[in-house]
């Protein structure tokens, strides 16, 4: 699992072409403010060690937004930082576990749409801890 979070001041997507043929169609555009904004990739390996995997992302999502005192989370699935790829239907999976979880505990959290390309950009502020890589 590789996790880059960023603290932003301002977030904002729309969707741009679709890259999975069995999700639904969707157009949308949303944004967010004071917000940890996550890029996620699930590696093959991840698939073995799913409970591991999913503590560890909503306890590193956690511990980002606390640093920064938000409860607002954007989830946004990003296939670019490793050549280890999980299959479409464990990512997809995890992200709505992880998102459950994040809801449970008071987090609002925003999900960009599975299986999608989307045009993005954010403010990211400039404190160290404002940007972070993470892999587990």
């Amino acid at each position: 699992m590789k996790l880059l979070m960023f603290y932003t001041k301002e977030w904002w997507y729309k969707t741009a072409s679709k890259t999975l043929g069995d999700v639904p169609d969707v157009d949308t555009e949303e944004k967010a403010e004071n917000a940890v904004v996550i890029f996620f990739h699930c590696e093959a390996e991840d698939e073995g060690n799913y409970e591991s995997v999913v503590q560890k992302f909503v306890k590193n999502a956690k511990w980002i937004a606390g640093k920064f005192g938000t409860k607002n989370i954007v989830l946004h699935s990003f296939n670019h930082l490793s050549s280890s790829k999980s299959s479409p239907e464990f990512a997809g999976q995890l992200l709505g576990d992880v998102r459950q979880r994040l809801e449970r505990t008071g987090y609002a959290v925003m999900t960009t749409p599975f299986g999608y390309f989307n045009e993005f950009k954010m403010h990211v502020a400039g404190d160290s801890l404002a940007k972070v890589f993470k892999e587990f």
